[in-house]
């Protein structure tokens, strides 16, 4: 009860608790059940209404919650004094729900932009990405054990390497490519609080059943401001309440900005991308920040092949892709002798590029292989004449390989 009305202070008197829960007819406001917009009867608009249709909880005005209701909610909330936390302007950003973006989508008459998670995009970066068993299972460092030997027939030998091809899929499987969506809602501000404190007041819910993307977390400010926690602010509250392996608390130093370009230099972009996917959410600011940042010195320096047969490789010919500078993983990809990974890039260039003319040009002549290449080269490329030059090597070596043969 104590620390029930400890909250209760810090929250300020002009804020209660309510819970919305989906399906509900009744609103915990008293009016009935919002509309699109989100505005109940009673003229006060619920931003989360707009946004989420799920169990939320969140501050509203006082009056709306009988005083006991929302002590008995209070109950379930820890407060933590955490001293001088993330500057509130700086904010890291979280994708909406997948399944509210899908319902905004369905009435929507805009014909539907393609998404990393989309079939046919998956299909094209899964080829791409290829297969090689050698890498996926390379060496780890680890304590040294004794090697085993087994001996095996040719049925055994076949299942054991359909096994490792299984297990191998599911280490090559994708991390989501989310965008960023601000968090910078202000809830309440109690100038009568102002000066109180001179360090703010974090209010966690810490209820196990709840998600911790819809988990209700605020910060009262020194200055009296309600408002909710930013994402970094979430994470660390999160990972201190319900710590995940793997995660820490604080930033690690290995993502400063010069510790990034030694590990660049060593070739260890694929190190440096596995870290970043255990220590942020995926629609994190800094998550984005460094996965974009990695791509961009395997382009300036065309080590693509780090990344082939990583769980990696989708997102970065998917930034290439959207970022229009696929030039370099092209030709890179024909000088390798992969001409079909090179044909499913220009295929995924013109599914997110539709309306360009390389994507009008092929769709007219029904390009197919190489000469769907040749119709990007000619039109959109910025290396045109590279990639031509790269094909007319690659047709010359087939032909001699042929001739050979």
């Amino acid at each position: 009860m104590a620390r029930t009305k400890a909250a209760q202070g810090a929250l300020g008197t002009g804020a209660a608790c309510c819970i919305v829960s989906a399906g509900s007819s009744a609103h915990p406001l008293g009016s009935p059940k919002p509309s699109a917009a989100g505005r109940h009867a009673n003229g006060r608009t619920c931003q989360h209404c707009v946004r989420r249709p799920c169990r939320l909880l969140h501050l509203v005005g006082a009056g709306s919650v009988g005083a006991s209701s929302a002590r008995a909610r209070m109950s379930a909330r820890a407060v933590l004094h955490v001293g001088d936390m993330v500057n509130p302007a700086s904010l890291p950003l979280r994708e909406p729900l997948a399944q509210w973006d899908s319902l905004i989508e369905s009435g929507s008459p805009e014909i539907k932009i393609p998404t990393f998670m989309d079939e046919e995009v998956q299909n094209l970066l899964i080829k791409m990405t290829g297969l090689n068993l050698q890498k996926v299972f390379k060496p780890a460092i680890q304590e040294l054990k004794p090697p085993t030997y087994k001996l095996m027939t040719q049925a055994q030998l076949e299942e054991a390497t359909r096994k490792a091809i299984e297990a191998a899929k599911v280490r090559l499987k994708m991390p989501p490519v989310l965008e960023e969506v601000p968090i910078n809602d202000v809830l309440a501000e109690d100038k009568i609080l102002e000066g109180t404190e001179t360090a703010k007041y974090v209010f966690t819910d810490i209820s196990y059943s709840i998600p911790h993307r819809e988990r209700f977390i605020v910060v009262r400010e020194p200055s009296g401001t309600l408002r909710k926690a930013s994402w970094e602010e979430r994470d660390r509250m999160i990972q201190i309440y319900f710590p995940k392996e793997g995660r820490r608390v604080l930033t690690p130093v290995i993502f400063k900005e010069e510790n990034l370009r030694n590990m660049y230099s060593q070739d260890r972009h694929v190190d440096v991308l596995n870290l970043c996917v255990a220590q942020f959410e995926p629609d994190s600011a800094e998550y984005i920040k460094i996965h974009h940042q990695t791509y961009e010195d395997i382009d300036k320096h065309g080590k693509y092949d780090l990344l082939r047969s990583t769980r990696h490789f989708g997102g970065m010919a998917w930034y290439f892709v959207n970022k229009k500078k696929i030039d370099g993983l092209l030709i890179d990809q024909i000088q390798r002798d992969l001409v079909d990974d090179a044909t499913s890039l220009v295929q995924l260039y013109h599914i997110l590029h539709p309306d360009g003319q390389s994507a009008q040009e092929a769709k007219e002549q029904a390009a197919e292989g190489l000469h769907l290449i040749k119709v990007f080269a000619k039109t959109e490329a910025q290396k045109g004449a590279y990639i031509e030059l790269t094909l007319q090597a690659y047709q010359e070596t087939v032909i001699s390989h042929s001739a050979a043969s």
